[in-house]
């Protein structure tokens, strides 16, 4: 009798559908441009800026329907919204795999990224929320638990297919694995059109959660601070993770680490993300998703500065990977947790799509800004960026959790 209730749209197997469709997401639509690069460049001989560039291009004029995605997911819910992403998703790779110039490459990537924002995480936190109403916290954590393998599963497996095939074979395969895989998923177990407004807990949540107590939802001037505060948080964070996804291998062999050790401490990424997010969801009901925004961040300029100090130390780089990780780990969850604490699970995915309006630009640009930085100014000048990037953005969340208090 428990099996129609298990797999039921919307119920208990809602999170590992799109725990996998989140790693088969992130890997295959993000973190495989890092291996796949060097390649992209060399196969259409140019220079590495215009390979960056057309993956910059593509973020800022792909990420620009993040708040019409928003909406369409509020309008007619996360099913069908998820399921026709997934369906783009594999064709953008399939049309990236064909790219012959940098025209068709650009419009490969910018069709690429807009369909990201119908199947990453903005767009499973919504479901989610849908699904649980303000009890969307604990699924949010579990959710991230899982993707947190993305990079650790998808960094070697890239580089495995590269002896098989070329780059083009390798999006081919990318792009079947996208409507074979997620497509099904994101049809079967997502719930559908959501016709009545998300109420305070979901009636059908499939374990019920104990009640929270109730805050006021921000409204009015406070709201706009907030609003303002934590946008220029998630911008910022944006940056530096956008810039370290595609360059933390670059930058920690310019630190006078081998290729080797670089990646091996680059894999650390993964397991140091799922532990920050283990650690979350066991200890961290104690604590206001506030509080665990800016106490996370602020461990990520403290691992770049350890970066900075003894970089060319594998237990030094090590140890960088760490709070890095864990702080990289913990921004995916409080992307969530945070907004929907601060302004209420009604028109969730509207404010997620606005929220990831702001940072376009600045995320679009780090991949290419950060080239440039390592090319011209060199490591150190190009940390030192990182640092003061992510130390304003947490200092955003102080004062963010300062004004909340």
């Amino acid at each position: 009798m428990a099996s129609p209730r298990l797999f039921r749209p919307g119920g208990p197997s809602l999170i590992p559908a799109l725990g996998i469709t989140q790693v088969f997401g992130y890997g295959t639509l993000f973190y495989a441009f890092t291996v796949l690069a060097p390649r992209m460049t060399a196969d259409f001989g140019w220079a590495p800026e215009w390979t960056f560039g057309g993956f910059a291009i593509g973020l800022l004029l792909g990420g620009a329907v993040a708040p019409v995605t928003g909406s369409l997911i509020d309008r007619y819910g996360t099913r069908l919204v998820m399921t026709i992403g997934s369906a783009l998703a594999g064709l953008s790779l399939f049309a990236l795999a064909e790219a012959r110039g940098i025209v068709s490459y650009t419009f490969a990537m910018v069709a690429l990224q807009a369909v990201t924002t119908a199947v990453f995480y903005d767009a499973a936190f919504a479901a989610l929320t849908q699904a649980r109403g303000s009890q969307a916290r604990r699924a949010i954590s579990q959710l991230t638990l899982i993707g947190g393998f993305a990079s650790t599963l998808f960094w070697p497996l890239t580089s495995s297919l590269l002896g098989m095939f070329d780059w083009r074979g390798v999006y081919r395969l990318y792009g079947l694995s996208q409507i074979l895989v997620c497509l099904p998923l994101h049809l079967f177990f997502l719930p559908g059109r959501v016709k009545r407004p998300v109420v305070a807990q979901a009636a059908d949540a499939a374990v019920p959660a104990p009640r929270e107590p109730e805050l006021a939802y921000l409204h009015g001037d406070a709201r706009r601070r907030a609003f303002l505060l934590l946008a220029l948080a998630f911008s910022l964070q944006g940056f530096v993770v956008s810039a370290m996804a595609v360059h933390m291998l670059a930058l920690l062999q310019g630190f006078g680490l081998s290729a080797a050790v670089a990646v091996g401490i680059g894999a650390m990424l993964g397991p140091s993300q799922v532990a920050g997010r283990l650690a979350e969801m066991l200890f961290g009901r104690s604590l206001s998703p506030v509080t665990t925004a800016w106490v996370s961040a602020w461990l990520m300029p403290l691992g770049l500065v350890l970066l900075l100090i003894g970089g060319s130390m594998p237990v030094v780089a090590g140890l960088f990977a760490i709070a890095f990780g864990i702080s990289m780990g913990l921004s995916s969850i409080v992307r969530g947790t945070v907004p929907l604490q601060l302004f209420g699970p009604v028109g969730f995915g509207a404010t997620m799509g606005k929220l990831s309006a702001p940072g376009l630009v600045i995320k679009a640009a780090a991949p290419l800004v950060f080239a440039v930085s390592l090319e011209r100014g060199g490591v150190m000048l190009s940390t030192v960026l990182l640092i003061g990037f992510s130390a304003l953005a947490a200092g955003s969340l102080m004062l963010l959790a300062r004004r909340r208090a």
